[in-house]
């Protein structure tokens, strides 16, 4: 399981905030609900994320590991 609870402390600590993730940066609103409903965003917008935030990944997201068998 993915958790993007960091991103959103990572969020809190910098210069930047929602509305300039959508009004600068045109980091959509789906996106962002995405991020706090723990759901999939692609390694692009990651990437994207990671630059404007200038963090790494495990500042955006942390992994769990899933109790299903493959």
């Amino acid at each position: 399981m993915i958790d993007f609870s960091p991103f959103w402390k990572t969020l809190a600590e910098s210069k930047e905030s929602r509305y300039s993730l959508v009004t600068k940066y045109h980091v959509s609103s789906s996106t962002l609900y995405r991020l706090k409903h723990n759901k999939p965003i692609s390694t692009k917008t990651l990437d994207c994320l990671c630059d404007i935030l200038d963090c790494d990944i495990p500042d955006i997201m942390i992994r769990f590991p899933s109790e299903r068998e493959y």
